[in-house]
């Protein structure tokens, strides 16, 4: 995930730290300690350590460098939950995360109450340091992204557990879904020469002026004429793609995507199962976040790799869209959709509504195309917090929108998401493109 930004806003507030900071606490309270410690595999991390990780980013980044006569919470946590940053110094591995039983989760909550509170004593006496104040922007929006992670990593842990259990007693199943969905109709665009990338204010979608350094700096591009889908496909039109034999045509499928499909076996997208527990024959399940539900047809299929989504789109004959063009598309939309905010979230995608071009933002990710790569005269900044974007621009494919995982001030048209061609475990869909 990305982490160096630039902004313009007004600064954060003391009030706007403890908000984003008290928002991951409340996503990780329905986790039983044993919850928070697992790491289901080497991709995801315990629900623990991005508690400590995002504090980490704060005593380090901010604390060390501004707080008088600082002194670390513990020595061995600028170890432990170091992630990417190598000019800060050894990183525990990632892999084994998971087995960090100590320290326990209790003294991590204590971690990050005395973070909090040495926090909310620098921004009082540096109101007016807009250089420290850059870094607790760019500190939150980290968090979020993380307390993202967190909800997708604690899905991805539970899946593995044959008792399918729910993330939390309470957590809300939607309701909607069951019947078809909408017709999916196309919104054709002529091309030409366009602008993406971020331009600060508050046009285009930005949600503000923040942006991470990846969405600069604006730039011309050329569209050829196209078209993109009015939806996200839904599960019951992949369910066809699948009884269609989908998963055993190699026709649809990038060679490297075969390959990898056939060496792991996939038949199904990765919370999909036959038959519920209940005991319903071969009827599709999903699991979610609420427990094992039936396949709801009309909702977004999510938890897709870009190959399963590439071979979807080609079994569909159209394609998945360049993140231009799905970029300009979605800077006259306006910015709603389900996210992650508040005690009722979801966190599931929702059916698509109303006329037009729906589901931009919020419900899933939506791969594009294009490989993440830097745009024309992006600079990787200087220091540990400019290396953790520049040097992933390989090997990986863009995804925009935000997810149902994803907080709604978190999400903007410019924002570029980026994850390998084997990603299954965030909320990532298809939209469907195609050339006119």
């Amino acid at each position: 995930m990305n982490t160096l930004a630039t902004t313009t806003n007004p600064p954060p507030q003391p009030a706007d730290y403890a908000a984003v900071r008290q928002r991951s606490v409340e996503l990780a309270a329905p986790l039983s300690a044993e919850d928070a410690c697992a790491q289901s595999m080497p991709d995801a991390s315990p629900a623990k350590w991005h508690l400590a990780h995002t504090t980490w980013f704060f005593e380090t980044f901010v604390l060390e460098p501004h707080e008088l006569a600082f002194a670390p919470f513990h020595h061995a946590f600028r170890v432990l939950f170091n992630s990417y940053y190598n000019g800060v110094g050894a990183k525990h591995p990632r892999a084994q995360r998971g087995l960090l039983t100590r320290p326990s989760l209790v003294e991590v909550l204590a971690y990050r109450a005395n973070v909090d509170e040495r926090m909310q004593h620098l921004l009082a006496r540096h109101a007016g340091n807009a250089k420290l104040l850059a870094l607790v922007e760019l500190g939150l929006h980290h968090e979020q992204q993380h307390q993202e992670l967190l909800v997708t990593d604690i899905k991805h842990l539970l899946s593995c557990n044959p008792l399918f259990p729910p993330y939390h007693a309470l957590q809300p199943a939607t309701t909607a879904g069951s019947g078809p969905a909408q017709p999916l109709t196309w919104h054709r665009s002529d091309g030409g020469v366009v602008e993406i990338g971020h331009a600060g204010g508050n046009n285009n979608n930005n949600n503000g002026v923040f942006a991470f350094d990846n969405e600069l700096p604006r730039h011309r591009v050329y569209l050829q004429p196209h078209a993109l889908a009015s939806r996200l496909v839904s599960n019951g039109e992949y369910a066809a793609f699948i009884e269609d034999g989908g998963y055993r045509n190699p026709v649809h499928w990038l060679a490297e995507g075969w390959d990898w499909r056939t060496a792991q076996g996939l038949e199904q997208p990765i919370y999909w199962h036959r038959a519920g527990q209940g005991g319903d024959g071969d009827a599709w399940h999903e699991f979610t976040l609420a427990g094992l539900v039936p396949l709801a047809s009309a909702l977004p299929a999510v938890h897709l790799s870009y190959y399963e989504a590439d071979a979807y789109a080609r079994w569909a004959g159209a394609r998945l869209p360049t993140e231009a063009e799905w970029e300009c598309a979605a800077a006259r939309q306006p910015l709603q959709g389900h996210f992650a905010d508040g005690p009722d979230a979801l966190l599931h995608p929702g059916a698509a509504e109303g006329g037009g071009m729906a589901q931009m933002f919020g419900d899933a990710w939506q791969w594009t195309q294009s490989s993440y790569a830097p745009y024309p005269g992006f600079r990787t900044a200087e220091g540990a917090v400019g290396e953790y974007n520049g040097k992933f621009m390989v090997n990986q494919y863009v995804l925009r929108g935000g997810s149902c995982a994803t907080p709604a001030g978190h999400v903007r048209a410019t924002y570029r998401n980026f994850f390998p061609a084997t990603a299954r475990w965030q909320f990532s869909g298809v939209r469907l493109a195609r050339d006119v």
